[in-house]
């Protein structure tokens, strides 16, 4: 296992302001706004606020880049490739200063950070410049004397909107193939983790980008995140949040028929068959719900168990769970940092009193850890029914969900019947039935006898209210391609 360096302690952070055309500007109306340590509630720093006024700035800037005869339109697709690689190289060489800063914003353990989240940002970035040159159009063998073929082109100025959970590796998902593709970007950041963002930045200056290919934005979502998303001149806005944001986005975009994907919530299952090893199961479970502190989109926050094993793997859940190690996130033995703010704190601490009044056990945690910043007790309720507002609503917490059920048709139905179609699992010695249940499950990821795998090979997306489109992999590069049809008459 590779070793993980240490943390930059005290980290002093060197980017603040909003990144427009190649240069860090302050913003327009001079606003600047907190960002708090959520292991304490202790402010970072400050850093500048955007508001429309920048996004216009912005946009024009990204709209000057895209112009037919501009620099970026006018180099090598080989070019824009080599241009990504020294982006990725120069991310992993400052792969512990960002991961540091991924913590100290966001509070994920350190060592989660360098060890996940960079490394697959790494990654992500190096697979999209090799696709710079390897997207193409097509010669087609048309009736009548015409020389047909087809181009993929760039859409345009994106408008990339980003959460949260993880900053910068869901900042690479959008930034990889947009511009792998030849697009220019206006990149908004999450207000309660802007720093590593800004930090790469500077990375996207230093590795050669002209001015106005990449431009990124520090703000709140009224002020910023919608004007941006309404923006006239933006060709396309790609998102990842909350569904209730995301079909905001949605009806932003229609003003000017903007090209969208949504990547939002879920409320994943994961079913556990009689017949799987119970130990193994129960640690998938366990990843599949706290990693992150369970701040994952695709987490599996609803265990279905058969019956014959269910209260022995209640007990395991619950005894795992309880040793998990709550502390420092740049501690390297920390298992789970704090939430990432006061809000998201308050909204998992009402729905845990939710799940109590609505009659589920609770089985551990429940309640703050700590007397300073938004920890909270990693926490197994057991004996949940359908209807409760913790078997429905998405928690985004250390909050683990576990059901019984009887039936292998009885298990997908309930498992299909959510708003949400994210992810799901199974767990099961059986792959006859592992494929059945994975084939019936509306589900854009299905994991068998595993859970959080992520390959930037392999499209990430959901079915219903969990999103619009697909990202990651070759399939991501459809989403910043439009496809010309050109006619030649011979």
């Amino acid at each position: 296992m590779t070793e993980v360096p240490l943390p930059i302690k005290n980290l002093q952070v060197k980017y603040k302001q909003l990144f427009i055309n190649n240069e860090f500007v302050d913003a327009v109306g001079g606003k600047t706004f907190e960002v708090l340590n959520p292991s304490n509630g202790e402010v970072i720093c400050k850093v500048a606020e955007a508001e429309e006024a920048d996004v216009n700035k912005a946009v024009d800037a990204a709209c000057e880049a895209f112009k037919r005869d501009s620099a970026w339109r006018t180099m090598d697709a080989s070019d824009r490739g080599l241009l990504l690689f020294r982006l990725a190289d120069l991310l992993e060489k400052h792969r512990v200063e960002l991961a540091t800063l991924e913590s100290m914003d966001n509070g994920k353990p350190y060592h989660i950070a360098y060890m996940a989240d960079l490394a697959l940002c790494i990654k992500c970035i190096r697979y999209y410049a090799g696709w710079a040159d390897k997207n193409h159009g097509k010669t087609l063998p048309v009736d009548g004397n015409f020389f047909c073929y087809t181009r993929h082109e760039p859409v345009g100025v994106c408008a990339q909107i980003i959460p949260w959970n993880f900053p910068l590796l869901m900042a690479c998902w959008k930034l990889g193939p947009a511009l792998s593709m030849g697009n220019t970007v206006v990149l908004k950041s999450a207000e309660q983790t802007p720093l590593s963002i800004l930090f790469t930045a500077s990375l996207i200056k230093q590795a050669g980008f002209p001015p106005g290919v990449v431009n990124i934005l520090s703000g709140f979502g009224p002020s910023c995140g919608a004007p941006l998303a309404k923006h006239p001149k933006c060709d396309k806005v790609a998102f990842t949040g909350s569904t209730e944001v995301g079909t905001l986005i949605q009806g932003y975009a229609a003003g000017n028929m903007k090209r969208v994907t949504l990547e939002c919530g879920g409320k994943s299952p994961v079913i556990v068959l009689k017949d799987a090893d119970l130990d193994k199961a129960v640690d998938i479970c366990h990843l599949a719900l706290f990693f992150n502190h369970g701040q994952c989109c695709i987490a599996g926050s609803r265990i279905y168990v058969e019956a014959p094993i269910y209260e022995k793997f209640v007990a395991k859940a619950k005894q795992k769970a309880a040793s998990l190690k709550l502390g420092d996130p740049l501690d390297k033995s920390t298992d789970q940092g704090p939430q990432v703010d006061l809000d998201q704190f308050k909204k998992i601490l009402e729905l845990i009193e939710s799940g109590k009044k609505e009659g589920a056990c609770l089985e551990t945690g429940g309640k703050q850890f700590g007397e300073k910043g938004y920890y909270i007790e990693p926490t197994v309720f057991s004996d949940v029914k359908d209807h409760m507002r913790i078997a429905k609503e998405e928690i985004f917490g250390p909050v683990m969900q576990i059901f019984k059920f009887e039936t292998l048709d009885e298990v997908i139905d309930r498992a299909n019947e959510s708003m949400y179609g994210l992810g799901a699992g199974v767990i099961t010695d059986d792959h006859t039935r592992a494929i059945k249940i994975s084939n019936a499950l509306r589900a854009g990821t299905v994991y068998v006898n595993c859970y959080n795998v992520f390959d930037t090979r392999a499209p990430f997306g959901g079915f219903k209210m969990s999103g619009i489109g697909r990202e990651l992999g070759e399939y991501a590069l459809e989403n910043y391609t439009e496809v010309k049809t050109v006619y030649n008459a011979m």
